[in-house]
């Protein structure tokens, strides 16, 4: 795969990642599993093709089921905890990053937000990016 080289890394720099080429899409999510994950209102995952990720640093994974009933591999680092990566089975050769662990997390602007249904009611929408209630995947 060609095109721009991205970089990002946990809190303490253990893990450290890069992709090629350009993102398919960057997500705003509201599901409750992410605002548990990141002990926010919201997790910002940016969606890359699973061969143009390269990881060096070991992970420790937490083994989640998503809405789809499907298992989704939640990876932080063992060290300081920085969620780092989620794979779900139901989107199989994609990796959802963490868009905060990027080295130029800015330059990516999302295009849609999910779980809109779990937004918490003092967060506005963001007008230029399409809404779905649940999963864009159509699994909810």
């Amino acid at each position: 795969m060609s095109g721009p080289l991205s970089h990002g890394r946990c809190l303490c720099g253990q893990v450290r990642y890069s992709f090629t080429g350009p993102p398919l899409l960057t997500a705003v999510c509201h599901c409750r599993h992410c605002q548990r994950q990141g002990a926010s209102a919201f997790s910002v995952v940016v969606a890359v093709p699973a061969d143009a990720f390269t990881q060096q640093g070991e992970t420790k994974v937490f083994a989640d089921t998503g809405d789809s009933g499907q298992a989704v591999a939640r990876h932080f680092c063992p060290t300081c905890g920085s969620p780092i990566a989620s794979i779900a089975d139901v989107l199989p050769g994609l990796v959802l990053i963490k868009a905060g662990t990027l080295d130029d997390f800015d330059r990516h602007v999302p295009v849609m937000e999910v779980y809109c249904d779990n937004r918490v009611p003092w967060l506005p929408t963001m007008p230029d990016a399409q809404q779905f209630p649940g999963s864009n995947i159509g699994v909810e």
